[in-house]
């Protein structure tokens, strides 16, 4: 009887979720994912999504070498136009929101100084996302050479793959970090504060940080998730998460 019971559970189960999906997900968007997947579920409440995250090269590469993901939300465009040029994606990129930079601290600072805070002697250790992986982290090496600082306080970089792992760092192991904004209105992170431990960095420092989408797969059911990123339901969340949107 019990057995009976297990395995007409297990069916049940298997049946709710008889829809899959599997998204590559750029790490500044992880902090957004469980309220954009709740919102998506309302509508469509037998499909379950799965989420990998990482950087955004490092995903891309994962794709060309034949990863088994149905959509790609990166943290730029230049990565979904290479998967979409070398034939591994049914769309063409679009935006789906505009991310920012800010500057976090564990400790309060004064930011009235805003991106050249980062030439004080007193900090010693700065986490920064790689360049080479990580569309954040070429946007903030893009914004200290503007500022005309990055040459100075190179030598003090902690580098983080992703930015999540940039955020991870500059709370545990280094004076001040340059962020995703959009990690600051993650739940774990309400206890910094604006102006106090933290600040945007001024946007036209850098060039804006399109976060680019595309389809891998054509199913039913990719076709609707997609859609739903780019719907006015996601706009708002992504919104509510400090991004800017198209």
């Amino acid at each position: 009887m019990l057995k009976r019971l297990f395995l007409s559970f297990m069916l049940l189960t298997s049946a709710l979720y008889s829809n899959t999906i599997n998204v590559a997900v750029a790490a500044n968007v992880s902090y957004a994912m469980d309220s954009l997947i709740a919102e998506f579920n309302k509508s469509n409440p037998n499909t379950k999504v799965n989420v990998t995250l990482g950087s955004s090269g490092k995903l891309t590469a994962q794709i060309l070498h034949g990863a088994p993901y149905d959509i790609f939300m990166s943290a730029n465009m230049k990565f979904p136009f290479t998967v979409y040029e070398k034939g591994k994606s049914s769309t063409e990129p679009k935006i789906y929101a505009y991310g920012s930079l800010a500057i976090l601290s564990s400790k309060k600072r004064d930011f009235s100084k805003g991106i050249k805070l980062l030439e004080d002697e007193n900090i010693k250790r700065i986490a920064v996302a790689n360049p080479k992986t990580a569309p954040y982290g070429m946007a903030s090496f893009e914004a200290l050479k503007n500022a005309n600082i990055l040459d100075e306080i190179k030598s003090k970089f902690i580098y983080g793959e992703s930015i999540s792992s940039t955020v991870s760092y500059t709370v545990t192991a280094t004076d001040i970090g340059i962020v995703a904004k959009s990690s600051l209105y993650s739940s774990k992170m309400t206890g910094f504060k604006k102006d106090i431990n933290w600040v945007e960095i001024d946007s036209k420092l850098y060039t804006p940080i399109e976060q680019g989408i595309v389809a891998i797969k054509d199913t039913k059911e990719v076709k609707e998730f997609y859609n739903f990123i780019l719907s006015k339901n996601a706009k708002k969340i992504f919104e509510n998460y400090g991004y800017k949107i198209p």
